[in-house]
């Protein structure tokens, strides 16, 4: 057994808690092309208005810093703060594409539902095979995540049934949950399974992720670094930092 291979056993942990969009699936590319076309189509239209420059966003920067893993409308908020820009809030029923921070944030979950059911949804092999081997061992498991369509790619991709809670946007909502990075929702998720932080186990690819594995006062906080940014994952939290889970197999 390596070294990573020994963080995972029941001796050492209760629950491993994963984050969903590039952690299990490769939906994270999905939400990053929608946030793009969205914010994109939103700026572009406030320069030509206002005769100003136009300053497209940037999925390596602004993603990645303001976005990603944040409940949906908290990534709005944060990108527009970036650029000194403030919107009306509006209603979670709001039409996709009004000029409110919902109304924008509709329309990216808008196109993030056409884009999934147009091209589906890619399953981490790896990723999957973990959670079979610490499910083996008694280990519990439950997927954290910010998005609504959360069970919704589970089901798609065939391994909803593989973890035993799961704590997504649609119960942040129900239970008024602040989203990453602050650590109530992996919180909901050890409180659900009976275990205290100490002995769960938080697994991300975002850096608002591993803040709040950091900040929740879990037992160990592992990154996953599909895109370079390893130094970043670990300079907010993480303790190990792997590039696919197939490492820890």
């Amino acid at each position: 057994m390596n070294e990573l291979q020994q963080l995972l056993t029941p001796e050492k942990v209760d629950a491993v808690l994963f984050d969903m969009d590039g952690v299990l699936t490769g939906t994270a590319k999905i939400h990053a092309a929608c946030w793009k076309k969205m914010f994109d189509e939103f700026l572009l239209r406030r320069a030509t208005e206002g005769n100003e420059s136009f300053q497209p966003f940037d999925i390596d920067l602004d993603y990645k810093e303001f976005v990603d893993g944040k409940l949906r409308y908290d990534g709005v908020r944060s990108f527009l703060a970036s650029r000194g820009i403030e919107l009306p809030e509006g209603e979670p029923e709001s039409a996709p594409g009004g000029e409110t921070v919902c109304g924008l944030g509709n329309l990216k979950d808008e196109m993030v539902q056409e884009a999934i059911e147009a091209e589906g949804v890619e399953v981490f092999e790896g990723s999957v095979a973990l959670v079979r081997k610490i499910r083996a061992v008694g280990i519990k498991t439950a997927v954290v995540s910010a998005s609504k369509n959360c069970q919704a790619v589970l089901k798609s991709a065939g391994i909803e049934d593989l973890f035993d809670r799961r704590v997504d946007g649609v119960v942040a909502a129900g239970l008024n949950l602040p989203g990453k990075p602050a650590p109530d929702t992996f919180l909901e998720a050890a409180e659900q399974l009976g275990v205290p932080p100490s002995r769960a186990v938080v697994v991300e690819d975002a850096i608002s992720g591993v803040q709040a594995g950091r900040s929740g006062g879990f037992g160990l906080v592992i990154g996953v670094a599909r895109h370079g940014n390893a130094d970043s994952l670990r300079e907010n939290g993480a303790d190990v930092v792997v590039s696919d889970l197939s490492e820890m197999l």
